[in-house]
């Protein structure tokens, strides 16, 4: 579609307001699955995130890699399973995990960006001990929780006008390498940076009502009603513990929290620079 000069100009005019409302504060966004797989899309949410970064807004990246770690995995040899959605995580595996995580899809992410006019810097959660964990169960060997978060690595890097990108492998005091899930990791550091927003980025459009009618969606959810859209099933499957993420990130302070449909071109822009928004809120209260 081509615009005038004019129709251009009105667009940033009214995204004004949200540049402000949201300089110098601090958007993390959790970034993987469907929504890393194609380039294109890949492009467009590195391009929202520099043109939010350029405006003043301080953007951390929390990235996943599920279908990369089992593609290498595979490579090698070695079948990758699971238990009630966790990857068992033997020590080989963990190395795997981190080869994958920390090395190709956070340098091909920071790549992306440098790319489309951005300055970022690659980190993991083992870089200045930026999440310490423990081993969650003997059965799942290296799938760790969350113990601690550091956030000193993360906010020198921001201060330096860098865009932090983090994967989610993790260490304890013994140096042992943790795969941890990507949007606990991300609901964890934005409590503990005091984000304005966490945006989490998926392959639906929200919470629907009815999950074959995108016109049912929920655009705005308070937490303490979470509990009864679980028990209602409107809330299910593997949804639950994203959503679960989601109040945790807001019973840390974060005050508002999305769920939006990262198939969507610059659906991150739309969500944070128009009115018209996208997928579902989540909030302490209404």
């Amino acid at each position: 579609m081509d615009y005038t000069n004019g129709q251009r100009a009105e667009i940033l005019i009214q995204a004004l307001p949200y540049i402000k409302s949201y300089t110098n504060k601090i958007i993390v966004v959790k970034y993987g699955g469907n929504a890393m797989l194609n380039d294109e899309m890949k492009r467009s949410v590195m391009c929202d995130i520099v043109l939010l970064s350029l405006v003043g807004i301080k953007v951390v990246l929390i990235h996943g890699g599920g279908p990369e770690i089992s593609d290498l995995l595979e490579k090698v040899g070695k079948q990758s399973k699971f238990v009630n959605g966790l990857r068992v995580t033997d020590a080989e595996t963990a190395e795997y995990v981190q080869m994958a995580l920390a090395g190709k899809v956070n340098k091909t992410l920071v790549n992306k960006i440098g790319s489309v006019g951005g300055k970022a810097m690659g980190l993991s959660g083992i870089d200045g001990h930026m999440i310490t964990a423990k081993r969650r169960d003997e059965a799942l060997g290296f799938v760790g929780d969350i113990i601690k978060i550091n956030s000193s690595p993360i906010t020198d890097i921001l201060d330096k006008g860098y865009i932090p990108v983090i994967s989610t492998v993790a260490c304890d005091a013994a140096g042992n390498t943790y795969n941890i899930n990507a949007d606990t990791a991300a609901s964890r550091i934005a409590g503990e940076l005091g984000a304005e927003t966490m945006i989490n980025m998926t392959d639906i459009a929200g919470i629907l009502r009815d999950v074959s009618d995108p016109s049912t969606l929920i655009p705005t959810i308070a937490i303490d009603e979470i509990p009864s859209l679980i028990d209602s099933g409107i809330i299910s499957g593997g949804m639950i513990p994203k959503v679960r993420c989601c109040a945790e990130a807001v019973e840390c302070g974060v005050k508002k929290v999305f769920i939006i449909d990262g198939r969507i071109p610059h659906s991150i822009i739309i969500e944070v620079l128009t009115d018209e928004g996208m997928g579902t809120m989540f909030v302490k209260q209404r």
